[in-house]
């Protein structure tokens, strides 16, 4: 058990961010989903952007591999094309 009061601290925050950071990748992961199973060329359309800013800012807070962000929208994007 940490004896310091800033490791006491570092513990608070860290369980703080791992919860944030699950949340908001969880969340990601749904909308990605939601937009895989869509069929309607014009709302998968809307939705697009939003996915793809869901999915940069987990890159930008490292919760989630820069190249994997990328492949992720780029996969997104194909696949919306092809509908």
């Amino acid at each position: 058990m940490a004896n310091h009061k800033s490791a006491l601290k570092r513990i608070r925050s860290n369980e703080k961010r791992r919860v944030l950071n699950k949340y908001h990748h969880k969340t990601t992961r749904n909308a990605i989903k939601k937009l895989r199973e869509l069929t309607d060329a014009s709302e998968a359309q809307k939705m697009l952007p939003s996915v793809h800013s869901m999915i940069d800012k987990l890159a930008k807070k490292n919760i989630i591999h820069a190249n994997k962000a990328g492949n992720l929208k780029s996969q997104l994007t194909k696949h919306v094309a092809a509908i």
